[in-house]
């Protein structure tokens, strides 16, 4: 015990001495790992002072150890089949090779490198001494998940199938529920999905095979496939845990569930729907603190992010966020909600369903069955004395209507549209019924966004722009220019990207623009004279990423096809 005091101690120092955090967090992270039991390095990460990979580097810098960034490293079968996962995940450990000139000893990252317990499983199991380096425990998982998950979780379904050959169809629910295979392959499709930075877990019935996709930065990849036998006991086990009825097959169903990876809760939103080969189970994945942003971390040019200040500087109005379902608006909202949460202010939400809570601020869910609909939920809250009002979409005239009075009466409005550019934005209000007058009074800011993949800065290749290209980003056709296209390495995973950033058009209200609008402008008229009051178009700021390396010409036609 004596060596971990001193570790705890040895790493806040180091922290503090290396300019990482200050006596003032340190302070209050001891406190927190005393009420919570956590390790110290564990309730510095949760409170958001510094990063794992931080806590990691100092360690090792701090007790002479190599840092090993997992992500680059591939790990030998005969290293693998030393050890199995299990032990590794219980311990947050991963061997690695073994020693050069030296097969007595085998090189191990550790999360915890002063983890003599976990040294000695290893050393027990392998016959070998351990030589350990330090890694993330993150990083560890998310190997351990690499190297072995597939296998894993085909062992534990062939034992399944063997077992379930002799039962009959009919008994699949009643039979299946529990079976730990199933119970280990649910939570283990989960995990991975979370650490590889997933937001949706596709579980598809084929003729005759259930196939397992993820949805990672906005496009699908294929990650499993298995027999369609073990489809009925899978839906059972999603439908129990996310509170649904088993027994109900031919009817969609909604549920939910919460679960913990990596000390991260997660709240997943589950659908399932009847198809011809079977149930299909759609599962969203969202971290609870991922809409909780920094407004820096939305990836606001230095021009838009002044614009956005000044549209939220506005005492009353509406201001709106549009695009297509995952083009990240909520984030944007909650964003821009943070910011105007002060202690001075009122803020009341009404949202379907709510996202992510926020402290401080009042968040109403709509409830259809107890005709809690957006517009009856607004009229109560405009007498609830609100300064700032959220509502999660405007879906119909009444809850429009209802909107514009709200902000021309003193409140501010933030709220989403499903239209594809800022001009359409303020037509789709007009067709919605609100009188053109009213929409020039009250709309303070249009945000159009969306999100493009940004590409891998170890594995993007460089080439020139054509002619063709180059016109259609706005450039003269015999300009040089060079743009980069997507390749794939062990630090993307082999996709060629890595991560997302936002390409907004943000449009504010001119008296120019106010008098086109008030007049019934078409949306040509409209976006004309915001591109003269200095609107930048989703199609000139998605070209500047192209020209700036961080995506590429595709990611960039993709979000403004229709510019």
């Amino acid at each position: 015990m004596a060596d971990i005091g001193r570790k705890k101690v040895r790493l806040g120092d180091a922290l503090v001495n290396e300019g990482f955090i200050t006596d003032e967090q340190l302070h209050k992270a001891l406190e927190l790992q005393k009420s919570s039991g956590k390790k110290l390095g564990e309730a510095l990460v949760d409170s958001g002072v510094v990063t794992e990979d931080t806590i990691a580097r100092v360690l090792a810098s701090q007790l002479n150890y190599e840092y090993v960034d997992l992500l680059n490293v591939s790990v030998t079968k005969e290293v693998q089949d030393l050890v199995a996962p299990a032990v590794l995940k219980k311990n947050k450990v991963l061997p690695l090779e073994f020693a050069p000139n030296n097969m007595n000893v085998l090189r191990v990252a550790m999360a915890d490198p002063l983890d003599l317990d976990a040294m000695d499983d290893i050393s027990i199991i392998t016959g070998c001494q351990v030589e350990p380096l330090v890694a993330t425990s993150r990083g560890i998982m998310l190997a351990i998940d690499k190297a072995y998950g597939s296998g894993e979780v085909a062992s534990a379904l062939e034992e399944y199938t063997k077992s379930r050959l002799e039962v009959e169809e009919e008994d699949t629910y009643s039979e299946d529920i529990n079976n730990s295979p199933i119970v280990m392959l649910v939570k283990e499709m989960i995990e991975q999905a979370a650490r590889q930075r997933a937001s949706d877990i596709h579980i598809e019935p084929l003729e005759k095979k259930v196939r397992v996709r993820y949805r990672i930065d906005g496009a699908l990849y294929e990650k499993a496939r298995y027999d369609i036998k073990v489809l009925s006991a899978l839906v059972a086990r999603v439908k129990i845990i996310g509170g649904m009825d088993i027994a109900e097959k031919r009817k969609p169903q909604d549920g939910r569930i919460t679960q913990i990876v990596d000390r991260m809760e997660y709240d997943i939103r589950v659908s399932v729907l009847p198809t011809v080969y079977g149930e299909k189970i759609v599962m969203r994945l969202a971290s609870k603190t991922a809409l909780n942003r920094e407004k820096s971390q939305l990836g606001l040019k230095p021009h838009e992010m002044e614009q956005f200040d000044h549209i939220l500087k506005n005492p009353h109005g509406i201001l709106l966020v549009t695009g297509p379902t995952g083009s990240g608006k909520s984030t944007t909202l909650y964003t821009a909600l943070s910011e105007l949460n002060t202690e001075d202010v009122n803020i009341i939400t009404v949202e379907d369903p709510v996202e992510a809570n926020v402290d401080g601020i009042n968040q109403v869910q709509v409830n259809p069955k107890a005709n809690l609909t957006f517009a009856s939920a607004l009229r109560s809250i405009l007498r609830q004395d609100p300064d700032i009002i959220m509502i999660g979409e405007i879906r119909d005239q009444e809850t429009a209507g209802i909107a514009v009075q709200a902000s021309i009466t003193g409140h501010l409005v933030v709220s989403t549209l499903h239209t594809n550019s800022s001009a359409s934005t303020i037509t789709r209000l007009a067709d919605m019924g609100v009188e053109p007058y009213l929409i020039a009074d009250s709309i303070v800011g249009v945000i159009a966004q969306r999100l493009v993949r940004r590409l891998c800065l170890n594995c993007r290749r460089p080439r020139m722009a054509t002619a063709e290209e180059l016109e259609i980003m706005g450039k003269k056709p015999d300009e040089q220019a060079q743009i980069y296209e997507p390749c794939g390495c062990p630090q993307c995973d082999h996709m060629g990207y890595k991560g997302r950033i936002g390409v907004y058009e943000i449009m504010t209200m001119t008296p120019e623009l106010k008098r086109i609008i008030a007049k019934n402008g078409n949306a040509d008229e409209i976006k004309d004279q915001a591109m003269k009051d200095g609107m930048h178009t989703l199609r000139m700021s998605a070209s500047e990423y192209v020209l700036n390396g961080i995506t590429s010409f595709n990611e960039m036609m993709k979000v403004s096809f229709d510019s």
